[in-house]
């Protein structure tokens, strides 16, 4: 087959890179909302903060006013008190903390914080964020959901994923499960998707965004006004067509699902290696073994991209939290994408942005510390009157 595997492991994980420099070319061709640059990338004329490494022995007991910067959940803790939710016939899985709350959150005898949802990225799942959960829930509801095709929610056999289906869900479990006015934080996919649900909701719906390392799409179709790019297209059609060959669908799934090839793809994108564990490796892994998980995978990566964030950005006026890796080889700060979202601090009154030095696509995970530092003030002022 002269498909080269490392195609797929662009096709397979939103924060996926390819692991060998000499396919940094195929890189090009496969990711256009990427594009990067071969050059550094120079920070001097980006309007925004970068952030100061945090010391390894402040991880347990640092912290930021009230709140203190805490270890992480078991992922068998997480799996073992996740709930289920019918949402148009299908099962999907979501996680809630602390439990018990009836959908409200902390905060004591004043006004309860607003509660977040977080919003995984392409091949991830709620345990992505098991870092970020209890540090996030100390002063109030923390719900955390895996996107229809996704983690143990359902994959269901001839079902057309699109962005506007998964900003659909998030408003639906919005009304329906939480019923307050929400915090959305999204990576990767997750932060596109939360971009259209705040851009089609409601005041009442979503009372801020947080997008970690935005996508422009959700696939390599999400052109950007690049004329490289498009010359690019005829290719990336090629691949949609070599893709709905079931045979070589199966054949690039089952090598990308290797835990060898996955630790491989997460140690080429995140900037903290340490944090490529086990636990993610098997985060990732587990749900690609579902049946449903190929139809999925094809489905997302031969449709449509859906709407561009550049078009919706500039219309939502709720606060919005931008903190983006630098380090990341999949959406990178000098790339298109990358570029418009740092340009916004400079424009736009209700966005404020940080750049994480050394971080890759998946800063929440990658970096907790610094991603926490930034993203408590935030939500604490968030939450003032």
């Amino acid at each position: 087959m002269a498909v080269n595997i490392a195609a797929a492991h662009t096709y397979f994980l939103p924060f996926s890179q390819l692991s060998s420099s000499s396919s940094s070319a195929l890189q090009v061709q496969l990711n256009p909302t990427c594009f990067p640059s071969s050059r550094k990338i120079s920070r001097s004329p980006i309007s925004t903060t970068s952030c100061a490494n945090v010391s390894a022995a402040s991880t347990a007991a640092l912290s930021t006013g009230k709140e203190e910067f805490l270890p992480p959940l078991e992922v068998s803790e997480i799996d073992g008190n996740c709930k289920k939710w019918v949402w148009r016939g299908y099962t999907i899985n979501y996680f809630v903390y602390p439990d018990g709350d009836g959908g409200g959150g902390g905060g004591g005898a004043a006004a309860p914080a607003p509660p977040l949802l977080l919003v995984h990225g392409f091949g991830a799942s709620i345990a992505h964020w098991r870092r970020n959960i209890p540090t996030l829930a100390q002063n109030r509801t923390v719900y955390a959901i895996d996107l229809i095709g996704f983690g143990a929610s359902d994959k269901p056999a001839g079902f057309q994923y699109t962005m506007e289906i998964w900003a659909q869900l998030i408003l639906d479990f919005l009304d329906e499960i939480v019923q307050r006015p929400t915090v959305l934080l999204g990576n990767s996919v997750g932060s596109l998707a939360c971009v259209i649900a705040a851009s089609e909701s409601s005041q009442s719906q979503v009372r801020g965004l947080v997008l970690f390392n935005c996508s422009g799409g959700m696939n390599n179709k999400a052109i950007v006004d690049d004329w490289r790019i498009k010359l690019l297209l005829p290719l990336l059609w090629f691949f949609d067509f070599l893709l709905k060959q079931r045979g070589i669908a199966s054949y690039l799934f089952d090598r990308v699902r290797q835990r060898e090839t996955l630790r491989n793809v997460l140690l080429s994108v995140y900037g903290n290696k340490e944090s490529v564990d086990e636990d993610l490796v098997e985060i990732i892994r587990k749900p690609a073994l579902d049946e449903g998980a190929l139809d999925a995978f094809v489905s997302i990566i031969t449709g449509p991209p859906g709407p561009n964030p550049v078009n919706l950005i500039p219309n939502i006026t709720l606060p919005v939290l931008v903190l983006w890796g630098d380090a990341d080889p999949f959406t990178p700060i000098d790339g298109p994408v990358g570029k418009y979202f740092t340009s916004l601090a400079d424009r736009l009154t209700n966005v404020k942005l940080f750049l994480l030095e050394g971080v890759g696509h998946c800063p929440h995970d990658d970096k907790p510390d610094l991603v926490h530092e930034k993203l408590l003030p935030w939500l604490a002022n968030l939450s003032l009157p």
